[in-house]
């Protein structure tokens, strides 16, 4: 199994004035310990069950290019991003220029959004959530347009763009690493068997129910199941041991994941995050 690191919380000691020395370290020391993806959320709130909303939170495409910049070889993207915070175009281009500066290590991670308290607070509109699924589509649909050497304007029920031109183009190709995050069974993972490389589903009790349902959406639509790279999340806290975490990650490979994007909650010393990540990885990859 590949572990990616999740930077979740960022409320470490030192406080802000340190967080960009800190991040940079935290990052690299990631990469040394063998791991190979890094991702941020796309929020601009602390969110319930990693810490109280005021704590400390970095917007997340200005976040992956500093981490760009710190790293050598971890993809990078964000898990995930939510489609109302974005006009699709420059979402495209958010990750294109974080795939080029990087060196062909971007990628998109995206969702249907569901944080109304972010979104009333800070003044993003949030439609209801059936215009919100079909925003996703037509983003996904927007974005990959702009990832191919179509100029082409795109006509869409919610967005309209006159010329997709997208120079600098993306260097991965055909086109950057596209991740759906969220379990929907109807309209999430119908999405996933459509369009994208990855899903990134919840490391739960319905995590293989969830799996079934994204094999029958890509038989309807043609897809090779083998073909989407099953991604989940797993938390760690100060309490965690290595062997627990092993345990945790053997057992989710033997559901069908092959990666798994490990977060840490209330954990200020960040070095206690890599440490212990720099004994998981040997045991699982």
């Amino acid at each position: 199994m590949q572990l990616g690191l999740h930077i979740a919380d960022f409320t470490w000691n030192g406080g802000p004035q340190a967080l960009g020395t800190n991040l940079a370290s935290h990052v690299r020391e990631a990469e040394a310990a063998g791991i190979a993806r890094i991702t941020v959320m796309d929020h601009f709130w602390q969110i319930g069950g990693v810490g109280p909303v005021e704590n400390e939170m970095l917007e997340a495409y200005a976040t992956l290019g500093f981490i760009a910049a710190h790293t050598e070889r971890a993809l990078l993207h964000t898990l995930v991003t939510g489609v109302t915070y974005r006009e699709p175009a420059l979402l495209a281009k958010d990750v294109t220029t974080l795939d080029v500066l990087s060196g062909g290590r971007g990628g998109l991670g995206i969702g249907a959004a569901w944080n109304e308290d972010e979104s009333q607070g800070l003044g993003f509109r949030f439609p209801p959530t059936a215009e919100r699924f079909e925003r996703l589509e037509e983003a996904i649909r927007v974005c990959l347009q702009m990832w191919s050497d179509s100029e082409d304007p795109f006509e869409g029920e919610h967005y309209r763009l006159g010329r997709t031109l997208n120079s600098p183009q993306s260097l991965s190709r055909p086109h950057p690493y596209l991740m759906i995050g969220g379990g929907g069974e109807r309209k999430t993972l119908r999405l996933v068997a459509q369009y994208a490389d990855a899903c990134n589903l919840f490391a739960g009790p319905q995590a293989a129910h969830k799996l079934d349902v994204l094999r029958r959406h890509c038989d309807d639509v043609g897809r090779d199941y083998d073909d989407i790279e099953k991604t989940t999340m797993i938390s760690i806290d100060s309490s965690s041991e290595v062997e627990g975490v092993v345990a945790q990650l053997e057992e989710l490979g033997r559901l069908g994941f092959t990666v798994a994007y490990v977060f840490a909650r209330e954990m200020p010393e960040r070095r206690a995050i890599t440490d212990l990540l720099a004994e998981v990885v040997p045991a699982v990859t």
